[in-house]
C-alpha cells in the first residue's frame, strides 16, 4: 500500500505541469496595408548586375556606416552608453525572474536541524514533577510544493520566460535607435559646423563691403541709408555666426551624452561627408517581412504571449490545487544519540484546497489577465502601425529628396549669379545699394537651405535603416523557448 502511494505520487509529480490552460495564441493579423505606399520597390531590388541587394535587417551597423570615425564613436556608443547599458541589465533581471518561475516548478529540497530545551514548571509536567526536557533533530525533507496538475506554475513560467524574451528584443531596439540617434547628431555636428563655416565667410565678405560703403559714403558717394543696410547684413551675420558657434558646441554635447564618454577631437566632424558617411541604398522589402521582424514589434507580441500565458494561471486557479510536504530524519532527547539506531522519524502532509466562495476574487483576476492581452492586442497592432508609417515617411521623404537637391543647388547658382549681377549694378550707379542687399540675403538664405537639404538626404538614410529595424539579424539570436 505504501508502495503504491509512493508510485502515485511520483506519476503526478511527473505528469505535472503538462498540462496547461492558456488558449491557444492566435497572431493578430497585420492592421496596416500589404505593400508600402506608391508601391516603391517592393521585396528585394536586383541591380544592373544581377545581384540580389540586401534588406536593411541584414545589414550590420559596421556596413551600413562607412564613415571611419563616425564608426569608431559608434563602437565607443556601444560600450559606454547608459540606456544600452540598463537595457542589458533588464536582459539580466528578466532571467532571473525566469530562473525563479522555472525553479517553481521542482520541489525545494533542504536539509534542517534543530534543538530546543523547555522547564516544565511541576503543575504542568505529566509526571508532577519540576524539569527540563531537551529534543534534538535532524532531517530531510520538502516544503509546499505544488503539482501543477492543472498548469498555474507552468503558465506563469511560460509569462517570465516571454517576458525575458521581450527584454532581449527591447534591448535590440535601444541599440538600433542608440546607432541611428548617434549618425543624426553626428550628421548635424558637421551641418552645423558648415552653418558657421558659411556664416563666417559671409560675415568676413559683408564686412568688406561694409568698409568699402563707408569709403564711399565718406567720400559722398554713398547715401546714409546705403551705410546703414550694408551694417544691417554685418550684424546679421554676426548673430549668425554667434548662434551656429553655440549650436555646434551644444551639438557637440549631445554626442557625447549619447556615446556616454568624452569624444575625441579627431573624430567630431567638420562638414557634411555626402554619401560617404552611410549606404544612400537601403532595400524596404515587403511590409509582412519587415514590420513582423523589427524588434519593437517582437517586443510588443512577446508580452503579448506573456498576457496570454497569464490568463492559463488565472483559469487554473478555479481548480482544486495539491501541495505536499515531506520531512523525515531522527530524533531525540539527546545529542549523543541523534543517530542511534531507532531513533528514525518521517512525516508526509498532502493538501487539498479545493475554492469554492471567494467573493469573485478568480472570476475578477482572470477577467483583468483577458483585458490585459487585449490591451497588449491592442498594443502589438499600435507598434506595427507605428512601424509602417516609420517606413512610409521615410520613404516618401526619399522619393523627393534627390529633386529638391538638383532644384536647390540650381537656385544657389542662380543666387550667386543674381549678387554678382547687382553688385556691377550697384557700383556703375544703375541700382541702389537695396538690391544689393536683397540679392546677398537671398544667396546666403539658398546657401543655407542647401545644407539642410542635404542634412536631410543623409539623414534620411539613418532613419529609412532605423525604421526597416535595420541589422536586426545581426544583433544576437533570441534563446531558444
Amino acid at each position: 500500500m505504501q508502495r503504491l502511494s509512493l508510485t502515485a505520487i511520483a506519476a503526478a509529480m511527473l505528469l505535472a505541469g503538462c498540462v496547461s490552460m492558456a488558449p491557444d495564441y492566435q497572431q493578430p493579423a497585420m492592421p496596416v496595408a500589404a505593400a508600402w505606399p506608391d508601391n516603391p520597390g517592393q521585396g528585394r531590388s536586383t541591380d544592373p548586375a544581377g545581384q540580389s541587394q540586401p534588406l536593411a535587417a541584414d545589414i550590420h551597423w559596421q556596413d551600413f556606416v562607412v564613415d571611419p570615425a563616425l564608426r569608431e564613436l559608434l563602437a565607443m556608443t556601444l560600450e559606454n552608453n547608459r540606456d544600452l547599458r540598463v537595457a542589458a541589465l533588464n536582459i539580466e533581471r528578466s532571467r532571473a525572474m525566469y530562473r525563479i518561475r522555472s525553479a517553481d516548478a521542482l520541489p525545494s529540497v533542504g536539509v534542517a536541524g534543530s534543538a530546543s530545551s523547555q522547564r516544565l514548571p511541576a503543575d504542568l509536567a505529566p509526571n508532577g514533577q519540576a524539569g527540563i526536557s531537551r529534543q534534538y533533530s535532524a532531517g530531510v525533507g520538502l516544503s509546499a510544493y505544488e503539482l501543477d496538475l492543472f498548469g498555474r506554475v507552468r503558465s506563469l513560467k511560460d509569462e517570465a520566460l516571454q517576458r525575458y524574451l521581450a527584454t532581449q528584443e527591447s534591448r535590440k531596439t535601444v541599440q538600433i535607435s542608440l546607432v541611428a540617434e548617434v549618425a543624426h547628431a553626428y550628421l548635424l555636428l558637421g551641418a552645423d559646423h558648415e552653418r558657421l563655416a558659411l556664416a563666417r565667410n559671409t560675415l568676413e565678405n559683408r564686412e568688406k563691403s561694409y568698409a568699402l560703403i563707408r569709403r564711399s559714403h565718406e567720400l559722398g558717394v554713398a547715401s546714409q541709408l546705403d551705410l546703414r543696410q550694408a551694417q544691417t547684413l554685418v550684424e546679421s551675420a554676426r548673430v549668425d555666426v554667434a548662434r551656429y558657434t553655440s549650436q555646434a558646441a551644444q551639438d557637440g554635447n549631445a554626442l557625447t551624452l549619447l556615446v556616454g564618454a568624452p569624444v575625441p577631437d579627431r573624430l567630431l566632424p567638420h562638414k557634411q561627408n555626402d554619401d560617404g558617411v552611410t549606404l544612400a541604398d537601403v532595400q524596404p522589402g515587403l511590409p509582412s517581412e519587415v514590420l513582423r521582424n523589427r524588434p519593437d514589434v517582437l517586443e510588443a507580441e512577446r508580452l503579448l504571449l506573456a498576457a496570454n500565458a497569464n490568463i492559463g494561471a488565472a483559469r487554473a486557479a478555479f481548480f482544486p490545487s495539491l501541495t505536499l510536504t515531506a520531512s523525515a530524519g531522527t530524533s531525540t532527547a539527546a545529542l549523543s544519540n541523534l543517530f542511534d539506531g531507532g531513533t528514525g522519524f518521517w512525516s508526509f502532509l498532502p493538501q487539498l484546497n479545493l475554492p469554492i466562495f471567494d467573493g469573485g476574487r478568480n472570476r475578477a483576476n482572470l477577467r483583468v489577465s483577458e483585458i490585459d492581452r487585449d490591451i497588449a492586442v491592442a498594443q502589438y497592432e499600435k507598434a506595427i502601425q507605428s512601424a509602417f508609417r516609420d517606413v512610409a515617411d521615410a520613404l516618401a521623404q526619399r522619393s523627393t529628396l534627390d529633386e529638391q537637391l538638383q532644384a536647390q543647388t540650381a537656385l544657389v547658382g542662380a543666387a550667386s549669379d543674381y549678387e554678382a549681377l547687382s553688385q556691377a549694378r550697384f557700383r556703375r550707379g544703375v541700382d541702389s545699394y537695396l538690391g544689393v542687399l536683397d540679392a546677398q540675403r537671398s544667396q546666403y538664405a539658398a546657401q543655407h537651405d542647401l545644407i539642410t537639404l542635404r542634412l536631410q538626404k543623409n539623414s534620411n538614410h539613418v532613419s529609412l535603416y532605423k525604421a526597416l529595424g535595420g541589422g536586426w539579424r545581426s544583433s544576437g539570436a533570441n534563446p531558444a523557448s
